[in-house]
């Protein structure tokens, strides 16, 4: 059986934009359910301004702690800059994320800074965080519509790919950054990134906007991409991104896998006992599409066990 990776972005993408800030101490154990859950890779937080998202301000707290307590987690922050990679260095980090816009005014909007320069600043932290031995993921965000100028010009998209690719990713993520990607863009745009990009260091990040993150997911399968990301519980939003909702659902993504013949390594059973902690955490019901079908077939499961 062939398998798939899943990272999981909750505890980053995830939370970055909730208005209930998340403590160090309920972060690790999102973090420790993820992983007793089967997913292996989790980005945990990231090192931008706690001016400007704030819920990710003690990530430099969180990051030793997650090392040291499940050392055998592939564990990735998101980092802006050098500056934020010095940070990251600082607090212990293995792996290390970069997020490029593919449009001028989104990268204004997010970093402050044109396309041109955002470029290079991606390629000179993703150097800099190689040199010191790290390994490196690459986001090409807004990759398929910018909430700002519309439709993303897949030249655009292809050209910085490349140029992640030549910087020495080890991971280039293309993400669909207000979820507002078809199935047939999903494969027509993998396919022409994959003449410049090997498909095997090739990603997907979907977001469910529009409720097709999972037939996006299918559509990436098909092109021949086993990389994904998710976020359990569906949760997720870019503070930078009006109109971005949720993430793909993590136990939406591996369902679909394991129910059309790839391996996943999860539990889903235990990715909807997480879904509960973190509506705990969050105070509001969570859950993907298949979450009301998980918990009907879990009761269903207890009465027909329970005894006459």
């Amino acid at each position: 059986m062939e398998s798939i990776l899943i990272t999981d972005v909750a505890p980053r993408d995830g939370l970055q934009n909730q208005p209930i800030p998340v403590g160090t101490a309920d972060k690790l154990e999102l973090v420790r359910r993820l992983q007793a859950a089967g997913l292996g890779r989790i980005e945990v937080g990231s090192f931008v301004s706690p001016r400007a998202v704030p819920q990710m301000a003690n990530t430099g707290e969180l990051l030793p702690q997650v090392q040291a307590a499940l050392p055998a987690l592939q564990a990735s922050v998101l980092v802006p800059n050098l500056k934020g990679l010095e940070r990251a260095q600082a607090a212990g980090a293995r792996e290390i994320a970069v997020v490029l816009s593919a449009t001028e005014t989104m990268n204004q909007r997010n970093i402050g800074m044109g396309l041109a320069q955002a470029t290079e600043v991606s390629e000179c932290t993703l150097h800099a965080a190689r040199a010191l031995g790290m390994c490196t993921r690459a986001y090409v965000a807004v990759a398929f519509d910018c909430p700002f100028e519309g439709e993303t010009a897949l030249a655009t998209v292809v050209e910085l790919a490349a140029r992640m690719h030549a910087a020495q990713a080890d991971e280039i993520v293309i993400a669909d950054t207000i979820g507002s990607a078809s199935p047939a863009m999903v494969r027509d745009r993998l396919r022409a990134i994959a003449q410049a990009v090997p498909l095997g260091r090739l990603a997907v990040h979907f977001h469910d906007t529009r409720g097709m993150g999972v037939a996006n997911a299918w559509a990436a399968l098909e092109a021949g991409v086993r990389r994904f990301d998710a976020s359990v519980g569906g949760i997720g939003g870019c503070p930078f991104a009006p109109g971005a909702a949720g993430n793909l659902a993590t136990e939406d993504l591996v369902l679909m896998a394991e129910r059309s013949g790839f391996a996943t390594g999860i539990a889903v059973d235990a990715l909807l006992d997480v879904v509960g902690f973190a509506e705990g955490l969050l105070q509001r019901p969570l859950g993907g599409r298949s979450s009301a079908w998980l918990r009907r077939e879990r009761a269903r499961r207890g009465a027909a066990a329970a005894p006459a």
